[in-house]
């Protein structure tokens, strides 16, 4: 159930992609790269060390779209949710 409601918030996140402005290249890629990472850490789950990085990656984006995409945040909580259930 996890990993579905993962792969389901990792769906949500890229639909959001969309709605940010298409000159704002540097959110756009730094939510491509998580999802990214997300993808491969869910196809190749690994130990501590790269469950770690997987969270401060999706604790930085949380701190950068706070602000300026609070739909994004919000999905992001939401992932980091569900990787603390998954033990992550």
């Amino acid at each position: 159930m996890s990993k579905e409601k993962l792969h389901n918030d990792l769906e949500k996140l890229r639909n959001e992609i969309n709605h940010i402005a298409a000159d704002d290249t540097e959110s756009r890629g730094k939510l491509n790269q998580l999802i990214s990472e997300l993808e491969e850490q869910l196809d190749n789950p690994g130990g501590e060390v790269q469950d770690q990085g997987i969270l401060t990656s999706v604790k930085e984006a949380i701190e950068h779209f706070e602000t300026d995409h609070p739909r994004a945040t919000a999905i992001l909580n939401d992932i980091m949710v569900t990787l603390s259930n998954m033990g992550i």
